[in-house]
């Protein structure tokens, strides 16, 4: 069978000359001069391949070839430009295209790089696949596999490690393997392995038991989610001893409650997560070997989110909308250069601190319009926070940073109080207690 080819280019002359050269060495051949010819032949049959210029007449190349992911993440893209740099490269590749081709098109590089290009995504196809339930927001190809392991997983009983930066999802990602699974009518319990004293953590993980007169059961994590789903974050964080209580009740599946006498049978699938280099804490002797083994059935990492800002667009929609709803604030859009903004930034924080970003430029910036110099400032705040923190206690740094926060708030809102409180979400009197507390003098801004 012939592998189909697709050219879109907006010069006649380039598109006939690519299908003589590429029908000569046996493939099929399709081409098309816009976009939306492209987008409609590709809803109806996906291609072996793409050959796609950075520029079809006004239509910016970059953002059909986003549109192409949309409709199949894995299709192999090239990209074709007249006057490529190594900024348009390294752009097209973040959004997803496998190559990158410089005109005048050498007829041996293109043969080449197609031939590389189709066996480099071959062993990478995903199949169709459907979440029943997708909180998971994001269409580039890595957080689509990462979709496509939360398919496969939820599928087994199977424990899952899921690796991962903070901020990058992993809760989420727990979750929606429970709701896509057989086990979805049944508990999710969620338990942090490094919130609590190490004293605490064995009560709640695994309860509690009184004897005596008095006699009083109180049920911990691992027992609530009989029959469900019981997620260990920061598990690295157990302590070595509760490691060892944790593999024994995997494999036995019982667990023994502090104080009690007797085993109590569990039937609870465990999905752990850390954000810790689990290979460095078992050469170092802080996290067993044998608990890894057991856990790391199916092992799953999370891409951070500046290996898939193509999917910045869709996360800034999304948390724009949620704040403006939970806010009660007016409708705000971000204009394209606030988004290449975003889409810049190195994003430590991840999707978490995107979300937080974008909560805080809904609130703040008091036009329908949130611009890249607002995008700029907010960013630039976040970094002064975290300098802070590093400077001094994390009270003083809580303090200084609201006392700021407020303060360019009351700016913005040209010292109105009561537009202040409601930008904060806060209550008026709320906000005055805060002014006095914070030694904040809205005369003197406004005189200021």
């Amino acid at each position: 069978m012939q592998k189909l080819i697709y050219i879109l280019d907006d010069e006649k002359e380039i598109r006939k000359t690519l299908r003589v050269i590429l029908e000569d060495e046996e493939y099929s051949v399709e081409d098309f001069s816009n976009g939306k010819a492209l987008l409609k032949a590709l809803s109806k049959e996906r291609p072996s391949l793409v050959l796609l210029d950075v520029w079809v007449g006004k239509e910016d190349g970059l953002q059909i070839l986003l549109e192409c992911k949309k409709l199949y993440p894995s299709l192999p893209i090239v990209m074709i430009s007249g006057h490529g740099t190594i900024e348009l490269a390294v752009n097209a590749t973040k959004k997803g295209a496998v190559d990158f081709l410089e005109k005048p098109l050498s007829i041996e590089k293109v043969i080449q790089t197609i031939e590389s290009s189709i066996e480099k995504t071959k062993d990478n196809e995903i199949p169709n696949f459907q979440l029943e339930v997708d909180e998971i927001l994001g269409e580039s190809p890595s957080i689509t596999r990462v979709k496509f392991a939360v398919f496969q997983a939820a599928e087994t009983n199977a424990r899952v490690f899921i690796y991962g930066e903070n901020g990058t999802g992993k809760e989420l990602t727990a979750r929606s393997i429970h709701l896509n699974s057989k086990r979805k009518g049944e508990p999710y319990i969620e338990f942090n392995c490094a919130a609590l004293p190490e004293e605490s953590v064995e009560q709640e993980l695994f309860g509690s038991e009184t004897l005596g007169d008095n006699p009083e059961i109180k049920p911990g994590k691992w027992e609530q989610a009989q029959n469900g789903t019981l997620f260990l974050d920061e598990v690295c964080d157990l302590s070595l001893a509760l490691q060892s209580k944790v593999l024994k009740a995997i494999l036995d599946q019982k667990i023994e409650r502090v104080g009690g006498k007797e085993l109590v049978p569990v039937d609870v699938r465990i999905i752990a997560a850390t954000n810790s280099n689990v290979e460095e804490a078992i050469r170092d002797g802080k996290f067993r070997e044998d608990l890894f083994y057991a856990l790391n059935v199916i092992p799953l990492e999370l891409p951070p989110l500046r290996e898939r800002n193509q999917d910045i667009p869709l996360l800034v929609e999304f948390y724009l909308k949620k704040s403006i709803t939970e806010n009660h604030l007016p409708n705000k859009t971000i204009d394209r250069e606030g988004l290449d903004a975003l889409s810049s930034h190195f994003w430590p924080g991840n999707v978490r601190e995107l979300a937080n970003i974008i909560e805080r430029l809904s609130i703040l910036v008091p036009g329908e319009t949130i611009r890249a110099k607002d995008v700029k400032e907010a960013l630039h705040g976040f970094k002064k926070a975290n300098e802070m923190v590093a400077r001094g206690d994390l009270k003083h740094a809580k303090e200084e940073f609201e006392r700021q926060y407020i303060i360019k708030t009351l700016q913005i809102c040209e010292g109105n109080v009561t537009r202040t409180s409601k930008a904060l979400g806060i209550e008026r009197t709320h906000l005055y207690r805060k002014l006095r507390s914070l030694n904040i003098s809205v005369d003197q801004l406004i005189e200021g």
